[in-house]
């Protein structure tokens, strides 16, 4: 089974680092869409963020998000955690192949992320609050996008890896008997 799947979920639900765990146990390439976005931009996100502000960010991750869609194969796709809030981005990860949402609430991602500087959302003013604003405006956009949705809580990176693993054979093995080749749209929650 070759592996062509996207994580999507909240700044902090997981997704760079259960990705990269992911891709090695499956044996494709990892890409995390926020690194590769400040390779092509020559800077951090939070700085290309201050100076460009967000609605120039947004376009030149759609635009990188499509780039990377493209590439053929397996493959293993971190997204940032704003990369669903448009219309064509939901689009495009849907085609690309299985979509999972690591799912966490805003208090799990708050205990993860609080002392992290990198995430230019969560900077100033109350980290929390926005944490519940964003999942608010979010959570509904990575259901509507996810074909899975894993509730990441407190397993272990090695057993988070094996559910999506186990979902992701399950969804194999149901396509195979399919006679459709798209990605299976049954199993997350609406």
């Amino acid at each position: 089974m070759q592996i062509r799947c996207a994580l999507v979920g909240m700044p902090g639900s997981g997704k760079s680092t259960i990705g990269r765990q992911l891709a090695h146990r499956a044996g494709v390439p990892f890409i995390d869409l926020d690194h590769r976005l400040e390779q092509t931009i020559g800077t951090s996100i939070r700085s290309y963020f201050e100076a460009e502000g967000e609605a120039s960010f947004r376009d030149l991750e759609a635009q990188v998000l499509a780039e990377v869609t493209q590439t053929p194969g397996g493959m293993v796709l971190s997204t940032g955690g704003g990369a669903v809030l448009r219309p064509e981005n939901r689009a495009v990860l849907r085609q690309f192949g299985n979509v999972l949402y690591l799912r966490a609430s805003p208090e799990e991602i708050y205990r993860r992320v609080k002392h992290d500087k990198t995430r230019p959302l969560l900077q100033g003013g109350n980290p929390m609050d926005k944490l519940r604003e964003l999942y608010a405006v979010r959570d509904v956009l990575y259901r509507e996008t996810a074909h899975f949705v894993i509730e990441t809580g407190r397993p272990t990176v090695s057993t988070l890896v094996n559910m999506v693993m186990m979902q992701l054979e399950m969804a194999a093995g149901a396509q195979g008997a399919q006679t459709s080749t798209q990605p299976l749209h049954t199993n997350a929650p609406r």
